[in-house]
């Protein structure tokens, strides 16, 4: 993992664990941790599998589909979980930093794809100064068919409910269903050829990773 995004992701770690209630701090550490250990990650899409075409809504106010993203060439979906989530906005950050330049260079485009409704995909947007496509997979739909989605225990549910979080709602469906963070490289044929996913949310895929990917295909 490259420096910068490794010690801001454990600077994050830090600094919830300081200033959450440490109740809810420890829910959510348990939960990571059993996540990681128990989650089936056999159900998780192969590099070789196709992906359904799919058209989401965009942070402002129009469409993209997959087709468009791969129609020059690869592309870079990172699924996050929303824009209340402080790991997704550090690596949506990095992402942006030190990612997309590079992107750019070799003519790939970067979408990043959440449960949640338009408003928030607009809100991570803003808040995080994106220049890259921020899509709602409102359903779960695209990342369900990858096969990285789980719904929230209800230690969880408590813990979130307790800090006015209610993900029925930011996510418009009623469900507290959420994709495991992760990056997917996907082929102009709409093929997986990398696939990340990262069961415990306080890690992410590093910028390099994705670059190798890339040079590998």
């Amino acid at each position: 993992m490259s420096t910068t995004l490794e010690n801001e992701l454990n600077d994050l770690r830090t600094q919830s664990k300081e200033k959450l209630p440490p109740a809810v701090s420890a829910v959510f550490a348990a939960d990571a941790e059993r996540t990681e250990k128990t989650v089936e990650r056999d159900k998780f899409a192969q590099v070789g599998a196709t992906v359904g075409e799919f058209t989401l809504p965009d942070a402002n106010g129009g469409e993209t589909s997959l087709s468009e993203l791969v129609a020059d060439g690869p592309a870079v979906l990172v699924f996050y979980r929303g824009a209340w989530c402080p790991y997704c906005n550090v690596a949506l950050r990095a992402y942006q930093r030190d990612l997309l330049p590079e992107l750019n260079r070799r003519g790939v485009r970067l979408a990043a794809i959440s449960p949640q409704i338009p408003d928030g995909s607009l809100s991570a947007k803003e808040a995080n100064g994106l220049e890259y496509s921020v899509l709602s997979d409102v359903g779960n739909i695209v990342a369900r068919g990858l096969g990285i989605t789980f719904r929230t225990s209800d230690e969880v549910r408590e813990a979130q409910s307790s800090l006015g979080l209610d993900l029925g709602v930011q996510n418009g469906t009623g469900e507290w269903e959420l994709p495991h963070p992760a990056v997917a490289v996907v082929a102009a044929d709409r093929t997986i050829q990398f696939l990340d996913v990262h069961p415990d949310y306080t890690t992410r895929t590093d910028p390099a990773q994705v670059l190798a990917a890339l040079d590998e295909r």
